[in-house]
């Protein structure tokens, strides 16, 4: 378990976290990104943008 970077809220790993793996904090809705295992981090994740074609 750790904490949400957004709300604080306490946030529940799967065992088999990976880095780069994306979750969703349960209480505020927040996409995080998994920067580390050992020791866990956590991230906002970036918001994907449009490229429209270029």
């Amino acid at each position: 378990m750790t904490t949400c970077p957004e709300c604080g809220a306490d946030v529940t790993l799967p065992d088999d976290v990976e880095t780069g793996e994306i979750l969703d904090c349960a209480t505020c809705g927040a996409e995080l990104e998994v920067l580390s295992t050992e020791p866990v981090e956590l991230d906002v994740a970036p918001e994907l943008e449009e490229d429209w074609g270029e």
